[in-house]
């Protein structure tokens, strides 16, 4: 999914920006979502848990939209480019197609991982298909390190591996928990996984003390030792933790836990581009104008997607340069 936000935030990110946001009980940390309209005045609705200043990103994950059911009656993204990160789409429920300018066309269900790799560069549309207003699931961005971000872009898909750990159903995706493990390409040390537990279900996850960890709750409210996480809120857990106990009320409980080593490298991400710099932001929008909005390069950085209808330009530059913000 694009950033199809206008005016997208400005942000150069690093550990330093990780500053305490949110309310904080017990050790979990409350992230609330910020509601964000996409593609002007009948736009999808989504919530939007990462980044946040103050919390950029969990490991590399380092964007989380929120979306359904009943937000859209239409998911419609046309061709937008990407750079150095990697989307990983997972829906519960509905479809969605998606084709991209490496030649990929397919359709994304839930229980399956589509994660698409941009590495050096990409571009992807994606279109709902059926009744829309079930369209429901998350968008989540992955930040690449420095070593593997000019690579080749990519595209593969999985179908999650289920577990069960006391009350709780698990599909991993990304990474291992609980003794089972995915061969989705990640560059660093990642957890993705769907949480499910029936009404007052409970179960002590076992987790890697080296991550830090959150749990996005789609149905809930879900307890996090002891403390009540409502449906959009993000509950952040920092290294050193062993386990963590979930608790669902009467209408039981799902979520998705995410985790990671923390990610220290310096990045700016602005638009749908993840880079290093200012001026390499610029040459990546100068790059997709060209290759995609005025067609003059279709081997370019970004290729084409074989899409009925135009590509989505990119917004203006900010008129000052991207700087780290506090």
């Amino acid at each position: 999914m694009s950033n199809l936000e206008k005016h997208p935030d400005e942000l150069i990110l690093d550990e330093s920006s990780a500053a305490a946001i949110g309310t904080v009980t017990s050790g979990v940390q409350i992230l609330e979502a910020r509601e964000v309209p996409l593609g002007g005045p009948r736009a999808m609705k989504v919530h939007r848990t990462l980044p946040q200043r103050g919390r950029p990103t969990i490991g590399a994950w380092c964007f989380a939209d929120h979306y359904g059911p009943g937000d859209s009656d239409s998911m419609v993204v046309p061709p937008h480019p990407h750079t150095g990160l990697q989307t990983a789409s997972w829906l519960f429920g509905g479809e969605i197609e998606h084709r991209d300018s490496v030649g990929t066309l397919g359709r994304i269900h839930p229980g399956e991982l589509n994660l698409m790799t941009a590495g050096r560069g990409i571009s992807h549309s994606e279109v709902s298909f059926g009744d829309a207003t079930r369209l429901h699931g998350v968008q989540l961005w992955i930040v690449l390190p420095d070593e593997a971000r000019h690579g080749e872009p990519f595209f593969e898909r999985h179908t999650a591996v289920r577990t069960s750990v006391a009350d709780a159903a698990l599909q991993v995706f990304v990474g291992s928990i609980a003794g089972v493990s995915t061969d989705a390409s990640v560059f660093t040390p990642l957890l993705g996984a769907q949480l499910d537990l029936p009404p007052f279900g409970r179960a002590e996850l076992p987790l890697d003390p080296a991550f830090e960890h959150g749990l996005l709750v789609d149905v809930g409210p879900l307890t996090v030792d002891g403390v009540d996480v409502a449906r959009t809120e993000l509950a952040f857990l920092t290294p050193g933790r062993e386990s963590v106990t979930v608790t669902a009320g009467e209408a039981g409980a799902r979520a998705l836990l995410l985790g990671g080593e923390p990610f220290g490298e310096r990045f700016i991400m602005w638009w749908n581009f993840i880079g290093r710099t200012h001026d390499e932001i610029e040459q990546f929008r100068s790059d997709w104008q060209t290759d995609a909005i005025t067609h003059g390069d279709p081997g370019g950085r970004f290729g084409i997607v074989d899409y009925d209808g135009r590509a989505l330009p990119a917004p203006e530059m900010p008129t000052v340069r991207l700087k780290p913000r506090s």
